[in-house]
């Protein structure tokens, strides 16, 4: 029996995220999204007790597209989610992987130490990780 791989969500995520502001319309943020080719933007935190927030692509068709809202007059604190999931960066992809399947989520934001931003990880790219290291690939 083989121990299982240990691979940090630090090793995963994607460090490249795109902030949007929360009074921005969906139209701005879709136009957003399409011209960075991503499917989720952060909301940044108003103070330091604040937490971040989240829109995809899935928010947006179901709150705004889906009931026939207008994107020009729906603006983006109305439809994300808040607060996103956070996992440390030095979590195990593992219990990551548990946390976003059980919150049944798609990705969530990486944090370090001080709660700081550093990106954004999928359940793709945590499963594909693990199971790429496992069958014996170079760690991610």
């Amino acid at each position: 029996m083989s121990t299982p791989p240990h691979i940090k969500v630090s090793q995963v995520m994607n460090t490249e995220v795109h902030l949007i502001d929360p009074m921005a319309t969906i139209r701005q943020a879709m136009r957003l999204m399409s011209d960075k080719g991503v499917s989720s933007l952060v909301i940044e935190r108003r103070d330091e007790q604040d937490e971040l927030g989240l829109i995809s692509v899935k928010d947006i068709a179901g709150k705004v597209i889906a009931e026939n809202r207008s994107l020009d007059r729906v603006d983006v604190y109305e439809v994300l989610s808040k607060p996103a999931l956070n996992l440390p960066a030095e979590m195990d992809i593992r219990h990551g992987v548990r946390l976003l399947t059980r919150f049944g989520v798609s990705r969530a934001l990486v944090v370090d130490h001080d709660r700081q931003l550093v990106g954004i990880v999928t359940l793709r790219d945590l499963v594909l990780a693990y199971v790429h290291h496992e069958e014996g690939g170079v760690e991610a």
